[in-house]
């Protein structure tokens, strides 16, 4: 047995030295690839640069740099982003400048006929860019010591431009959308001499009042993939992962936003800390609200904002903007607006629909061929339009025809105002428009809100936020969904009026002006303004009977004094709130109804109100989550702006 042990370990060394000696030689085989490759470019109808363009800290910006052969006194179109310039500059691998941008964030039709020189940079600290990231960075002060921010960054790059591209005739436009609707605002913060017109399209305005992170105190916990997947990583990489196919139920299991994000590490993200740690509208969001700090300072750079309807990410920063803006009598003259029936971005795509909204023709389209190119004609290239712009260029949903107005909000070109008029919640889930309650102080209607059981924003399952329709991921359209679904819920109200016999047109902002109490100690309040379709509608079957949301929006009930001090609702008290809802231009038709739905979540787009005060919802624990009995008192309207005849 010893000598057999012996034989074993000697033959266990020998192997090992075997496979320890080097590899057999082999002939070798030359390789294919060579080691640099040159494109053949020759018949491309544009001519691609990469360049790193340096800042005044020493930080240098990826550039794509797209320029139409044979360009000469060119104009420059420059959109920044922290969605990778290379990936937004190669959307199709073409010899074609026209199919190498169609798609975000691009108007492909408006840039190839105009014979821009295009370019896309990526900002400081994300994909191919040096520097640290801060998703929309704040400007130099109090949240930001150091010396630069995005319009630094953004005069930095135009100098740089018009130094070196002798293509160009040193003029600059800067255009994005959402997150670079934000950076083309930022441009406008002192900017360079050479940027001659501004395009910002559903910008990021105020993350806290009502764009992407809360709408009115209640906070947007959708978004959280965003958060984590922007901010963790340079390029992206590290990506928000699915545990359910329908988001409800993900959300749902989860408890609070706080606990989620505690179970995804989505504290590995510093703009999560910071949301954690603002949840009221305090300086932190104050001081970077694009409104503010613009209405702070004259406007030099003529401005087209492009708002959307039916935007689902960004609904209030364009119009805020605007009002920010023409209140100085030295900004006014340069500022113009476009309302379309879209969602968010969808300006440069195909707006003949939304989901089963059909309009009478491609309105994306007949914006940019009769809106934005001959604004960025006239600004950047010196041709004056055949006609002025008027101030605002408003879609009319319901009759389905542009208005060329001279200011927002108006209801017509001339002969016309806008009258507040109150929709009125009556007994029996009636709705009036104008009069005064029937009810009395003492009426009201109530209902049971449940947290264990949330009313969902849309029908089931909820699939995450996303673009991608191949995929069910249909986020962009569901301001346009039919909310029968909600409708038939016990933990609704309904007010539905009686059909119209008249058109009746609202023009701006309504108002939701409620009076109502809960057994709890917090509450939230979605209040829906909805157009109710004829039962029948023959040429469109699908939308008999249809409920299209006009405008919605939720409201925090313990912001109901102060948004940036919460306090604890009084149980059982009937309290006042008011809060405005999204802008709308429409008109409800003869045949059609209106109705009005009030309800207590809106999940899981909204998180959670556990209907117990708590310090901080984001460290709501399950035992804080209790049923409450909610009660709506016909004192309660809502405003609605409608246009009559002088």
């Amino acid at each position: 047995m010893k000598m057999l042990r012996s034989l074993l370990t000697v033959l266990a060394l020998a192997g090992g030295a075997a496979l320890a000696a080097d590899p057999p030689a082999y002939p070798g085989l030359p390789s294919e690839t060579p080691g640099s490759v040159t494109p053949a470019t020759d018949s491309f109808d544009y001519e691609k640069r990469v360049v790193q363009i340096p800042m005044r800290d020493g930080v240098k910006l990826s550039t794509v740099i797209l320029i139409p052969k044979g360009a000469h006194d060119a104009p420059i179109l420059l959109t920044r982003t922290p969605y990778n310039a290379a990936e937004l500059t190669s959307h199709n691998e073409s010899s074609h400048l026209a199919a190498l941008i169609q798609g975000y964030d691009h108007a492909a039709d408006v840039i190839v006929e105009g014979g821009y020189i295009r370019v896309v940079q990526d900002i400081r600290g994300k994909y191919e860019s040096e520097g640290d990231y801060v998703l929309t960075r704040p400007f130099r002060g109090p949240l930001n010591p150091t010396p630069v921010d995005h319009a630094t960054d953004t005069w930095d790059t135009i100098d740089w431009l018009v130094k070196n591209l002798p293509e160009s005739n040193g003029r600059v436009g800067i255009i994005g959308i959402s997150y670079d609707g934000f950076l083309s605002l930022a441009a406008l913060v002192d900017p360079h001499p050479a940027l001659k017109a501004a395009v910002p399209m559903n910008p990021m305005v105020d993350g806290w009042r009502g764009d992407d992170w809360f709408h009115h105190g209640a906070f947007r916990q959708q978004g959280m993939g965003y958060v984590y997947e922007q901010v963790v990583t340079r390029k992206n990489e590290a990506k928000w992962f699915s545990s359910h196919y329908d988001d409800y139920d993900t959300f749902l299991q989860a408890g609070s936003a706080g606990e989620l994000g505690r179970r995804r590490g989505l504290g590995q993200s510093g703009y999560w800390r910071k949301l954690l740690a603002h949840p009221g509208y305090d300086d932190f969001w104050q001081q970077q609200a694009m409104d503010k700090l613009l209405a702070a300072r004259p406007l030099t750079v003529p401005t087209l904002l492009v708002h959307s309807l039916w935007d689902a990410e960004d609904i209030y920063g364009a119009p805020a903007v605007y009002k920010a803006l023409t209140a100085r009598a030295d900004s006014a003259p340069l500022v113009r607006m476009a309302m379309g029936p879209w969602v968010h971005g969808g300006a440069i795509g195909d707006g003949s629909f939304i989901g089963a909204i059909k309009f009478r023709s491609d309105t994306a389209w007949e914006f940019r061929q009769q809106v934005l190119k001959p604004f960025l004609d006239e600004h950047l290239r010196g041709i004056k339009p055949a006609r002025p712009l008027a101030r605002v260029t408003a879609y009319e949903t319901g009759t389905g025809r542009w208005l060329g107005l001279d200011g927002w909000p108006r209801g017509c070109t001339a002969g016309c105002r806008i009258q507040p008029t109150p929709l009125v919640l009556q007994p029996g889930g009636a709705l009036t428009l104008g009069g005064s309650p029937r009810g009395g102080d003492a009426g009201f209607d109530e209902y049971v809100s449940d947290p264990a059981k949330p009313v969902p924003y849309r029908q089931r399952p909820i699939r995450p936020m996303g673009y991608d329709e191949a995929k069910g991921l249909t986020w962009p359209r569901w301001l346009v969904d039919d909310q029968r679904e909600a409708s038939g819920r016990t933990d609704v109200l309904v007010y539905t009026s009686e059909v119209l016999t008249r058109a009746v047109k609202i023009a701006g902002e309504p108002v939701a002006r409620l009076v109502a109490s809960t057994s709890g100690t917090d509450s939230d309040w979605v209040v829906k303004l909805i157009d109710v379709y004829p039962d029948e509608v023959p040429a469109q079957p699908a939308l008999g009977g249809y409920q299209l949301m006009v405008s919605g929006d939720i409201f925090r009930g313990r912001y109901r004094e102060s948004w940036s001090q919460p306090k604890a609702l009084k149980p059982g008290e009937p309290l006042a709130y008011s809060f405005s809802l999204p802008n709308a231009n429409h008109v409800f038709l003869p045949g059609h109804r209106i109705m009005v739905q009030v309800q207590s979540s809106w999940f899981p787009l909204y998180d959670r109100n556990p209907q117990t005060f708590v310090p901080s919802i984001f460290d709501a624990r399950p035992q804080d989550y209790r049923v409450a009995t909610q009660r709506v008192y016909r004192r309660s309207v809502v405003e609605l702006p409608v246009v009559v005849a002088e």
